[in-house]
């Protein structure tokens, strides 16, 4: 099942302080969802269950709690069932078994019409693919949820006004949706979502379809509107930066279980197994873990003066301060002091970082040296034997035309020369010719030897039964 982080419950397994709870979750999509839960099959691998039920398992006993003002984010590949979650927190889908409480409630035993008190009042979704109205203005889409409570149309406009100079659409209150870019579009939706002040806001990966420079845009939005509002928000993306940037804990996926729940630091300074450890591999380090990661007590005669961080610095921030002195940096968290983070401290992290990525790249290496040999067991082709004195005697003037002679043509008593070597009999081994090892971003890439270009004009020395020499004809 699940590895997920033990979280502080009530008497009910519930949260003491807890908005959003979720408790063995279950999404099988199929009409045989009955042979799956409570069987054997309930362990067994997706295309087990899709086998011998047809159905398909989405998510899997998922249990989680999501706190009042936390950013709770979700990340996976696609297909982990990560889309299929955040729709059944809401009832958008009806999950198969399990609890969703909100508050304390039930979501999954509300009536509709309470269901639509909820979702009018205290959810809002913000969509990946904008959900706008296009027939409508800028402020009548921001202001469609308070339309459907029942408000009137100056007070609706006036608090769409407000969240729409929040999030800086000032201006464009009277535009159309086709008249705004994709960015702009993704800020009306967000717009649209604060108006009814919910409690929650859920995001199914809002940001995905922009382009790298309005996304980054967007979550620095998201980033200040939380720091204002407080919102309690569950966050849906594939991107790790993303989720290491948005997230106060993470929530990692795979085949619709929950991997490992964590904050950014443990996700990625303690993975719980090796498919959380190669997400988190292209991660540095020193960008994520805090000096809070590192705190310890001063060691015997160590000094302890020096400088003051708080616990939440990375330490990329911390490296400069233990550079202008030799005496260790004092980390405190509101005031509290914490212990010690030494030059030693640090630069560890950063060896454990070094150290991970080599050993990945050894194994790779090892794999492709293994794939290399495979690929020429038989061997290098046999060298023709040459002789002690033709190794020894060198071509003379006479015995080199003698040789072009022959290549180029029949020779004088109409004898055809004989074909010459395939090319590369008598070069060196073959293994370096059929592949080339190239380091990328860390890891030991293994690609095959691109063919030989084909001539556009023939050497001198090439009779046209063989394959082209290699480099004839011009680079392309």
């Amino acid at each position: 099942m699940s590895t997920q982080t033990a979280e502080t419950a009530g008497p009910d397994g519930v949260g003491s302080d807890v908005t959003f709870s979720v408790r063995n979750l279950w999404k099988i999509f199929g009409k045989n969802a009955d042979k799956v839960i409570g069987t054997e099959l309930e362990t067994a691998d997706r295309d087990r269950i899709k086998e011998e039920t047809g159905c398909t398992v989405a998510v899997r006993d998922v249990s989680f709690d999501v706190h009042p003002g936390e950013v709770f984010v979700v990340m996976g590949l696609s297909g982990s069932g990560k889309s299929t979650l955040i729709r059944c927190l809401s009832r958008l889908i009806e999950p198969t078994a399990g609890q969703v409480l909100l508050d304390g409630e039930d979501i999954e035993q509300a009536s509709p019409q309470r269901l639509r008190e909820l979702r009018r009042h205290k959810l809002a979704m913000v969509f990946q693919h904008f959900g706008l109205l296009p027939n409508r203005k800028i402020i009548d889409n921001v202001a469609y949820g308070l339309e459907v409570r029942g408000m009137s149309r100056a007070d609706r406009h006036d608090r769409a006004r407000e969240m729409i100079d929040m999030v800086g659409l000032g201006g464009y209150e009277n535009s159309r949706p086709r008249e705004l870019s994709g960015g702009m579009q993704q800020r009306v939706g967000l717009a649209r979502a604060l108006a009814v002040n919910p409690e929650v806001l859920l995001f199914d990966e809002p940001f995905s379809a922009l382009d790298p420079l309005i996304r980054r845009d967007m979550q620095a939005e998201v980033v200040r509107l939380q720091h204002d509002l407080d919102k309690t928000s569950v966050f849906i993306t594939h991107d790790l930066q993303e989720a290491l940037k948005l997230g106060d804990r993470i929530a990692i996926m795979r085949d619709g279980e929950l991997v490992q729940v964590g904050t950014p630091e443990e996700v990625v300074g303690r993975p719980a197994d090796a498919y959380v450890a190669d997400f988190t591999s292209d991660v540095a380090r020193t960008t994520v873990l805090t000096a809070r990661w590192l705190v310890r007590d001063a060691f015997p005669e160590e000094r302890t003066d020096g400088p003051v961080c708080e616990a939440g610095t990375v330490l990329a921030e911390v490296l400069p301060m233990l550079a202008a002195t030799t005496a260790p940096v004092r980390v405190v968290d509101k005031g509290v002091f914490l212990g010690y983070v030494g030059r030693d401290d640090v630069l560890r992290a950063i060896a454990e970082d070094q150290l991970a990525d080599a050993t990945v790249a050894a194994a790779i290496e090892e794999e492709a040296v293994e794939g290399v040999g495979e690929d020429t067991e038989g061997g290098p082709p046999e060298t023709p034997e040459r002789s002690a004195e033709t190794e020894a005697a060198p071509e003379t003037g006479d015995a080199a035309a003698e040789d072009e002679a022959a290549a180029g043509g029949a020779s004088e008593t109409g004898t055809a020369p004989q074909a010459p070597t395939t090319h590369g009999a008598t070069t060196a081994p073959a293994d370096t010719r059929d592949t080339a090892a190239r380091r990328d971003r860390g890891r030991w890439v293994t690609w095959p030897r691109r063919p030989n270009p084909i001539p556009t004009s023939t050497p001198a020395d090439w009779d046209g039964s063989t394959a082209p020499p290699c480099g004839s004809g011009p680079r392309r």
